[in-house]
């Protein structure tokens, strides 16, 4: 994984860069105008003649001075008299700088995890992705999962729970079909009336209502578990190891379950707790959630010791036009893998079991190095 190098700040143009200038916001969600537009990148505003950094970096928003910290913050939430970065340079003329260098490969000699383009003819590096994964786990990171129901309608929701069960997965963000088919898998043994040879089932159609009506009636997913309603699959995962969740819904929902959030701005509220927190983020056959959850995605991870680095963002999909989409949408760091969801789990889930397997079996052995 690429460390990422920080800005110098001793050339000229940035040492003798002036302070940002701010506006106050002229009502409730509403920008001063000229309002700097953020980016994904790291993002650097000098302030009393020092470059500081703003809290929850995103694109699509604004640099708001409040108490003396520097946050990002969606226009929305504004407050009338809040102070708003305003300038449009992006390299420190205006007090503001972006760092593109390590991501845009201005700069040579180091890995990139973005660097490969989004074609189906290219090799999936599994092995380096399965690595990175393990890594996120060991050091206690955040790695983020979304998926779509594609995902459960493959057969891929058992790898799916075995990445749960093992530690891989931090939160789950998805929409109110993934937990519905999960469910219906759970309590009748077929996601949309298909059993799991693929075949359809008289009266399947309706399967998918029952397997709502039925949570409905629990009262919530979590009472379902309680009750043994469900009793396996990906939402009885996340149930057992207290792993949060966001469904998040659509015009077209069924039901919908009782957690699924349909208020599109409470959403974006919900998912952001967990974006905001993202080490590694893995979509997976969801072209909406994924470039939803990009949207809101930094383009790197701040380590404890103000190091940066690339925050490793796969997206998979059986279409390169998702894919592609995504990354037109500014998630620069993104890597394209086009693949079916089972595949891409089956396979992920192989690397990443016969990696821990080599870790285990070296380590008695550097243990016997060490003592010799």
């Amino acid at each position: 994984m690429s460390i990422l190098r920080p800005p110098d700040f001793s050339l000229p143009e940035l040492a003798g860069a002036p302070n940002a200038r701010f506006a106050p916001a002229p009502a409730d969600g509403v920008l001063p105008e000229n309002f700097f537009s953020t980016t994904n990148l790291p993002t650097y505003v000098r302030i009393d003649g020092s470059w500081r950094m703003p809290r929850e970096p995103r694109m699509d928003a604004a640099l708001v001075l409040a108490g003396g910290d520097l946050w990002i913050r969606e226009g929305r939430r504004l407050k009338k008299g809040d102070m708003v970065a305003i300038g449009a340079a992006e390299n420190g003329s205006e007090g503001i700088y972006v760092h593109v260098g390590s991501f845009l490969g201005e700069e040579d000699g180091e890995f990139k995890f973005m660097t490969s383009e989004v074609s189906r003819e290219k090799p999936i590096d599994y092995s380096l992705m399965a690595q990175i994964l393990i890594a996120e786990r060991d050091r206690g990171g955040y790695p983020v999962w979304v998926t779509g129901p594609a995902l459960v309608h493959s057969r891929a929701r058992v790898d799916m729970v075995w990445f749960i069960e093992n530690g891989f997965v931090s939160a789950l963000l998805a929409g109110n079909a993934v937990a519905v088919h999960d469910i219906e898998a759970s309590i009748f043994g077929t996601t949309l009336g298909m059993t799991k040879k693929g075949e359809a089932t008289s009266g399947g159609h309706g399967l998918h209502m029952r397997a709502i009506n039925k949570v409905r009636l629990a009262g919530s997913i979590n009472n379902a578990v309680d009750e043994g309603i469900i009793t396996d699959g990906i939402m009885y995962a996340c149930v057992k190891h207290s792993i949060p969740f966001v469904l998040t819904g659509s015009i077209r929902d069924d039901g919908p379950l009782p957690e699924v959030i349909t208020d599109t701005l409470a959403a974006q509220d919900a998912m952001k707790k967990h974006t905001t927190r993202a080490t590694m983020a893995i979509l997976i056959a969801t072209a909406l959630h994924a470039i939803a959850t990009g949207n809101m995605l930094p383009a790197f991870v701040t380590e404890a010791d103000g190091s940066m680095r690339e925050l490793p963002t796969i997206c998979v999909d059986s279409s390169e036009f998702v894919v592609s989409k995504l990354k037109d949408r500014g998630t620069h760091q993104a890597f394209g893998v086009v693949t079916n969801a089972q595949d891409f789990m089956h396979i992920l889930r192989l690397y990443v079991e016969r990696e821990l397997t080599d870790r285990q079996s070296a380590a008695p052995q550097r243990a016997a190095a060490g003592k010799a």
